[in-house]
């Protein structure tokens, strides 16, 4: 329920998980996984597992970086269905680093509705903890894994 105490509307809600700790899931997170008709997972065994530790039993499908593309439109018509779906990824906010970037943007261009549930965020909390200067930072997200490609973007970030 929203503050005037109403069920949240149809669409897709990007909802930030724990990055290594339960504790720092919210109530709002954790209502909102109760709440929807389906939830799409980075890795399902991941989110199985966080949601039978909240006693949560819902529908639970992949959405990863090999079949995004191909769950954004079974989304998009559950959510013209008028469904509530959530979506979460292995640890943080969805579409950070992980998938649902992708998804986004589909129900950006289909006038779909989406909202966010915050949540933890790994690249806040690591600035904090290194202890520098925190009122400006850019976030560059995964460097490429290959050597090459790797010094390259090191190279255009310096």
């Amino acid at each position: 329920m929203d503050l005037d105490g109403e069920r949240p509307p149809a669409g897709l809600y990007l909802v930030g998980t724990p990055i290594g700790n339960l504790e720092d899931l919210s109530y709002r997170a954790v209502r909102t996984l109760e709440e929807v008709d389906g939830i799409y997972a980075e890795d399902t065994r991941r989110s199985q597992a966080l949601l039978n530790n909240l006693g949560i039993r819902k529908p639970l499908l992949s959405c990863h970086e090999h079949n995004e593309s191909k769950r954004m439109e079974e989304i998009s018509a559950r959510l013209i269905a008028g469904e509530r779906l959530a979506l979460v990824s292995d640890a943080g906010l969805p579409g950070i680093s992980d998938p649902g970037g992708k998804v986004m943007a589909h129900l950006v261009s289909q006038g779909l509705p989406f909202t966010v549930i915050p949540g933890p965020n790994a690249a806040l909390a690591a600035l904090l903890l290194s202890g520098l200067p925190a009122e400006r930072f850019a976030f560059e997200g995964f460097l490429p894994r290959e050597k090459r490609a790797r010094k390259a973007r090191m190279e255009d970030l310096k």
